[in-house]
């Protein structure tokens, strides 16, 4: 599945907004208190609703009154509309409450389109914590199939439906939904965590972290060789002097990543090496994972990075995105955006104190730009993407 609409109410700077048409590479840009971490906070609020509960995951963002908008009265709301390879439209439904100082769910709804004017079934339809779910998921897209439910309860109010019963194989669809979620990679990376020397032990996906780059690249040298290698050979040409990356381990039992560099006949291990180094060599794990996360969300990538590594590191994007996984990446950087097309090119403006989106393709003097030649990250240090000056 890749999402192909987000509905945000009441979250934060989001009053009201929805992103249409998204692509499967998409870059978020706007200035500074815009909202563009805001937006990708929705994602990790998502995931951290279904591993943990809804009240744990607005405890950590400070509690309800802390997420939901300034002023604004009722629920906070999500809606997530998906795009199924086969082409079936799926549309996730989140409302959430508060009762005499309780969270509680309001709604969730999970429902399947069969085709364009298709009556939609509700795989599963909740409000604080009761509900009912299909039992019949075998006959969907059946002809003249009609949906059959039962009713189900739930532990607590704060409980996501598509926790509690995405855990039973009778409930397929809801349980595949739940996993999609759960294995959104949601990035927090920071270079000192993936400086550390973490024990020996397996790891197959980098952390949100990072702090498991060298696990992960073991993994990949040990049992995905070819994908190390083209990880080497791009790390190769793209910083000067790395001839050789490796991860070895120990006496003490840990493994550290060791970076040769031709000139030295000893290896530099890690903590010596720049940051622009080991933050591109973890873009580069990360993107050549042989199974990509379903979504990658990565704010600022340019940071520590030479300005003429972001046209490739966009290609980089484009081709993990056209592997399955869709990417949203935010930016400030004007060569990173002359290497997207202007429909991937999302802007956040503040309105009233409140955030707008924007697609940049919908305004048709940018549209009339472009054709003439104008590259979007040239329009941007024109102060032309919406008059709006986005800083460096």
């Amino acid at each position: 599945m890749r999402i192909q609409e987000i509905g945000l109410t009441n979250f934060r700077a989001f009053r009201k907004v929805r992103m249409k048409d998204v692509p499967a590479f998409c870059v978020v840009v706007g200035p500074n208190g815009a909202g563009k971490s805001t937006l990708f906070d929705a994602f990790s609020f998502l995931k951290d609703a279904l591993t943990l509960n809804v009240t744990k995951a607005l405890a950590r963002r400070g509690g309800f009154r802390e997420v939901i908008t300034r002023e604004c009265k009722g629920t906070i709301g999500f809606e997530v509309k998906f795009r199924e390879s086969g082409g079936r439209l799926a549309t996730y439904i989140l409302e959430i409450g508060e009762d005499e100082g309780r969270v509680v769910v309001e709604r969730e709804i999970l429902k399947f389109r069969r085709g364009s004017r298709g009556k939609p079934w509700h795989f599963l339809d909740f409000s604080r914590g009761t509900g009912t779910a299909i039992v019949n998921e075998e006959d969907y897209g059946k002809e003249g199939a009609e949906e059959r439910r039962d009713n189900q309860r739930l532990e607590s109010p704060d409980i996501l439906a598509i926790k509690g019963l995405g855990q039973f194989q009778q409930f397929r669809v809801v349980s595949e939904f739940r996993r999609l979620i759960e294995n959104w990679h949601i990035s927090d990376f920071h270079i000192s965590d993936a400086r550390q020397s973490p024990e020996e032990g397996i790891a197959e996906h980098l952390s949100s972290h990072g702090d498991n780059l060298a696990l992960v690249a073991q993994h990949l040298f040990e049992h995905h060789r070819g994908e190390f290698n083209k990880v080497l050979e791009k790390m190769k040409r793209r910083v000067p002097g790395v001839k050789d990356v490796e991860a070895k381990p120990t006496e003490d039992g840990r493994i550290v990543l060791r970076f040769q560099d031709g000139a030295f006949k000893d290896p530099f291990i890690a903590r010596h090496v720049s940051d622009g180094t080991i933050k591109m060599f973890a873009y580069l794990v990360l993107l050549h994972d042989p199974k990509p996360f379903p979504l990658l969300a990565i704010e600022e990538p340019e940071n520590q990075l030479y300005p003429h590594l972001l046209r490739e590191l966009a290609e980089e994007f484009s081709q993990y995105a056209r592997r399955g996984g869709q990417v949203f990446v935010s930016t400030h950087s004007p060569d990173l955006l002359n290497a997207v097309k202007l429909e991937q090119i999302y802007v956040l403006k503040k309105t009233d104190g409140f955030t707008e989106i924007l697609r940049l393709a919908d305004d048709e003097q940018l549209r009339a730009f472009v054709a003439e030649g104008e590259l979007p990250g040239t329009l941007w240090r024109q102060k032309l993407i919406g008059g709006l000056d986005f800083g460096q």
